[in-house]
């Protein structure tokens, strides 16, 4: 699939690099800029159901381990007498619980990113959403511990909730803030790896290629080569945290920018909001099928499906029968 033939190929790529300071193949369409990086991808996306939690339960389990063998080492140095399996049950009670709550993390994560243009208003949200953490994770532990030393015929004694809960604090908005730094760094691998779109800016020198208000491509840039997205080849957009995911042949390309800022710069006799979170091209709706509830749901060429709300339904009815 490639874009409409430019009037002036010569012209797009001088008015592009001027933007960018890099050559752009115009005519590479949404095809990968790097083979070998989307066959990668291609190749990964099945098994990021086991990948994801696998590599927090092997990470955790290390913790665990390491731990364990550390305070097992400094309880002997120290002369004191607890067994040997207590510092065991100590650790992986910790670890069991943050396991646990590690989904919720990453929901409550998605649902308020730290990224740029949003950690201003959101960091409060986490600050409070971490001690939140703290409280669930040392219930749950001591309640754990408790079970175990119970069932063992021992008892355990957690100490002064006022002072210990301080002490578990220190060090559970640190593996808070270090649970959301690995999920950044794993989001911007992703990112490099599918390819990140951006509206294309006035050249520094020169008229642009077409209207910058209202772009008739996007630049994309996957693992520092770019390419540009024809508009028109978008089949849908849905808002993701702080992105919005430009659909295109099965793979989404993250912009960075609010459904309401890019809604304005779209082609409105071809594009049409018809969700708070989703805006269609009219030319890729197979088939629309109402709902009981008075919303709807349209049925895309390639068979995926994205949800109409009632009160959107009157603008999708006007443009199509336009």
């Amino acid at each position: 699939m490639s874009p409409d033939p430019p009037t002036s190929i010569t012209h797009i790529k001088a008015s592009t690099e001027a933007q960018t300071g890099a050559s752009v193949d115009i005519l590479a369409g949404p095809a990968p800029a790097n083979p070998a990086a989307h066959d990668l991808l291609a190749r990964y996306q099945p098994w990021r159901r086991i990948v994801e939690p696998g590599f927090w339960i092997v990470l955790l389990c290390f913790e665990a381990t390491m731990n364990s063998m550390v305070t097992w080492l400094d309880l002997s140095r120290s002369g004191l007498g607890f067994a040997a399996w207590e510092p065991v049950v100590w650790e992986l009670s910790s670890n069991l619980m943050v396991l646990a709550l590690i989904p919720v993390i990453l929901a409550f994560e998605r649902r308020y990113p730290l990224q740029l243009a949003t950690w201003r208003q959101n960091w409060r949200l986490h600050l409070a959403a971490s001690a939140v953490f703290c409280l669930l994770h040392v219930s749950g532990m001591v309640a754990l511990r408790k079970l175990v030393y119970l069932l063992a015929g021992y008892h355990y004694d957690f100490g002064g909730w006022m002072r210990e809960i301080g002490y578990e604090y220190l060090k559970d908005v640190r593996a808070y803030a270090s649970i959301l730094a690995v999920v950044a760094l794993y989001h911007l691998f992703l990112l490099r790896l599918q390819g990140e779109a951006r509206l294309l800016e006035a050249p520094e020198a020169g008229p642009p290629e077409g209207s910058i208000e209202h772009p008739e491509r996007f630049l994309v840039r996957k693992l520092g080569k770019e390419f540009l997205l024809p508009a028109a080849e978008v089949e849908w957009l849905q808002a993701w945290g702080n992105y919005v995911n430009l659909r295109v042949r099965a793979h989404d390309y993250p912009l960075r920018s609010t459904m309401a800022a890019i809604e304005g710069r779209l082609d409105a006799s071809r594009f049409v909001r018809v969700h708070r979170s989703y805006i269609v091209n009219l030319d890729y709706i197979q088939e629309i099928v109402p709902l009981d509830s008075g919303d709807a749901r349209a049925t895309m060429r390639d068979g995926s499906q994205v949800p109409i709300s009632r009160r959107f339904r009157d603008n999708l009815r006007k443009l199509s029968a336009a």
